[in-house]
């Protein structure tokens, strides 16, 4: 782990602090060194996450700081990222910070799309519901 120019408690806590953000707002802008770091604590969190049991509720309950980040995480980000592996976060370069040129990141959580249980039938050979089927016809006239 990088030091980040920090002892550890207050380097902790800041990587604590940008993983909450991140998950309350989805996207932050931040360094690339602590872009970086942050990306290995939030790929492990959701992992943590995607278990959605008591323990696991508990350790984000123990790690981040606000108790509105961890039901976003067992509620709505680990759905969003159940049929995913790794690579929940995107990265992008912004180049140089104008006061003191370090190298700037935004971190965004990605957007998965869901797949709905009607496409995944008609992928299957299954007929199409009744009401596209009521399109088509409509269509044609």
């Amino acid at each position: 782990m990088n030091s980040l120019s920090r002892k550890k408690a207050h380097r902790t806590s800041m990587l604590r602090n940008l993983a909450t953000s991140l998950i309350l707002y989805e996207k932050i802008t931040t360094t690339t060194a602590k872009a970086k770091e942050t990306k290995v604590i939030m790929e492990r969190l959701i992992g943590i996450a995607k278990k959605n049991d008591l323990i696991s509720r508990r350790r984000l309950l123990g790690y981040l700081f606000d108790k509105n980040a961890t039901k976003k995480m067992l509620e709505e980000l680990a759905p969003r990222y159940k049929t995913v592996s790794s690579g929940f976060i995107q990265s992008y370069n912004l180049g140089p910070r104008l006061g003191d040129g370090a190298a700037m990141t935004i971190l965004e959580l990605k957007q998965i799309k869901s797949v709905k249980k009607e496409e995944i039938e008609d992928k299957n050979g299954k007929e199409p519901s009744a009401s596209s089927g009521q399109k088509d016809i409509k269509e044609r006239k």
